[in-house]
């Protein structure tokens, strides 16, 4: 029951980064069309919004992740900062002809610390740290 535990509050975790990510997403692209083209390179304002929300989606993720876990919030926070790394590594290098270079590292910089810092605020919330 404990691993079932563990793995839905990494689930929960996860889909709250995915739909906080896809909610501005789409109003991003609803409320500036001229940003979210398709055509030519992202501009600098598209970036910095792409960005400032992931950061502030996983950091989300990362809190409910240490909100739901039980035993060792922090671990499974680490674990869900790992799997994030990786997946944001995977699609930086999948996608690298698409986004500029810089864009895709810094993604996979900012993601794995909104995490670890969404985390981090839980656990101050919790008196841990």
């Amino acid at each position: 029951m404990v691993i079932l535990h563990a793995f839905l509050a990494l689930l929960a975790g996860f889909a709250i980064m995915v739909l906080v990510v896809m909610g501005f997403t789409m109003l991003l692209a609803r409320l500036a069309p001229s940003w979210a083209g398709m055509e030519g390179p992202p501009q600098r304002g598209y970036i910095f919004a792409v960005l400032g929300y992931s950061y502030l989606a996983t950091a989300l993720g990362g809190f409910v992740t240490a909100w739901l876990a039980q035993a060792n919030p922090l671990e499974h926070v680490l674990i869900l900062g790992i799997v994030v790394l990786l997946l944001s590594g995977l699609s930086a290098i999948f996608s690298k002809s698409q986004q500029p270079t810089l864009y895709q590292i810094a993604l996979v910089a900012i993601m794995p610390l909104g995490v670890l810092a969404g985390g981090i605020v839980r656990l101050k919330f919790m008196g841990i740290l």
